[in-house]
């Protein structure tokens, strides 16, 4: 693992976890997910799309009632949702059909000479 990045825990537990590391040779930020010390699924996302990343995430984290984007640990954020009020259920946006199911394709057998 590059010596740029972070690790989290999924909540389900089950040594799942997300890696998130910077390949500033390659201009990209790589997620992938764990189980354990199997790697399941990367995601090559170019450094250029961080800001909209973040700016998502914001997002969530106030609808979540996390706070404004000054960021955790700061006093906005210690100040908001201490009170203990009830955090709003956030909208949901579809953006597509999610109802019908994912095609699958069987991948052709390799010969091996």
């Amino acid at each position: 693992m590059p010596s740029f990045g972070d690790l989290f825990t999924d909540l389900r537990g089950e040594d799942r976890t997300l890696r998130v590391s910077y390949h500033p040779d390659r201009g990209a930020v790589v997620l992938s997910l764990w189980n354990g010390t199997l790697c399941r699924g990367s995601f090559r996302m170019p450094a250029d799309d961080v800001d909209r990343l973040l700016a998502l995430l914001t997002a969530v984290r106030i609808a979540a009632g996390g706070g404004d984007a000054a960021g955790p640990g700061t006093a906005a954020d210690e100040s908001e949702g201490a009170a203990g009020s009830p955090v709003p259920e956030p909208s949901v946006e579809r953006t597509g059909d999610v109802s019908g199911t994912v095609r699958r394709v069987a991948l052709p057998t390799p010969r091996v000479a």
